[in-house]
């Protein structure tokens, strides 16, 4: 189509989100533009293309056949400049540059002094940050939309490298009130009893629950299924029942007596907070910076921070 040749890499970008999101509002939000400006350069496209890229099957945006194909080769030709980008910032040996970060919803409650101590050392790096939950973060690494990630080890569908830099210890906890809280030894299999709070299937805390309880050979109840820590933590408080969730996700609650961690025997189960990037990318100078500094210091921090 000899129109193409018309499209802009702002264009794809624009396109890019929108695809990815299935959302023009979404699109509009991460690229810090209007929603008829994100309409207007989609118009534009398709006006290019000769055929439409989004379809609406009654409230739900889906892609085309024209859709996904651009989809797919504009994916690869944004990839491929950020990697010529990541080049040239490389041999020109930058101080500053650009990071794409992201991190596990769970990552949320420390990621920001980690960042804030990295940015008093390298000042004139400009970092970006998002948090989602586990499965939205792999699937950015997937498709290069950001250079590093904090989270547990990524799954083996990704070709990533993960080095661990400080542990993440996993208990349950309940309002300060329940009478498990008064106990000094609790038997896994007494839990049994209790209803829990859990995040959604696929989350690193829900795995690390199925593994530690499969362990025990004890079958948890289900109680509630929510996507959030902060949900899961005003249900214990309530006392709505228990929950099986990271440590580091409730300093301020246990300073203020509003949550107990339950001694349970085999608890706390300690995991690894990983840096991760995919195997085949060129980390910009800023990155190879950032996971030196996490390396070294990031065990250091965590233990003042949270």
């Amino acid at each position: 189509m000899p129109g193409m040749r018309a499209v802009t890499i702002r264009q794809l970008q624009i396109f890019a989100s929108a695809a990815r999101h299935l959302s023009f509002s979404q699109a509009s939000r991460d690229l810090h533009l209007t929603q008829p400006a994100v309409s207007m350069q989609i118009r534009q496209l398709e006006s290019s293309a000769g055929l439409p890229l989004f379809e609406r099957l009654g409230k739900r945006l889906q892609l085309t056949q024209a859709g996904e194909a651009l989809q797919r080769h504009g994916e690869q030709i944004l990839s491929a400049l950020k990697a010529a980008e990541d080049s040239f910032a490389a041999l020109r040996g930058l101080r500053g540059g650009r990071l794409n970060i992201s991190v596990v919803s769970t990552a949320k409650y420390f990621a920001p002094k980690l960042l804030a101590a990295f940015s008093a050392q390298h000042p004139l790096v400009e970092m970006k940050l998002s948090v989602s939950n586990r499965e939205a973060v792999v699937k950015q690494l997937a498709t290069n939309e950001v250079d590093v990630a904090i989270m547990g080890t990524p799954p083996d569908s990704l070709d990533a490298v993960a080095m661990p830099f400080a542990p993440h210890p996993l208990v349950v906890i309940a309002a300060p009130t329940h009478p498990l809280a008064r106990r000094r030894r609790i038997a896994p299999a007494t839990l049994e009893r209790e209803r829990f709070m859990v995040r959604e299937p696929g989350s690193g805390t829900r795995s690390a629950m199925e593994r530690y309880f499969a362990a025990q050979r004890v079958k948890p109840h289900i109680g509630m299924e929510m996507s959030s820590n902060e949900t899961i933590k005003q249900a214990v408080m309530a006392g709505m029942g228990l929950a099986f969730i990271s440590q580091h996700t409730i300093a301020l609650e246990l300073a203020s007596g509003v949550l107990a961690v339950l001694r349970v025997e085999g608890l706390p189960v300690v995991r690894q907070w990983c840096i991760v990037h995919r195997r085949e990318k060129l980390l910009p100078p800023a990155g190879e910076v950032f996971k030196t500094f996490m390396l070294a210091e990031g065990a250091a921090l965590m233990k003042r921070i949270v």
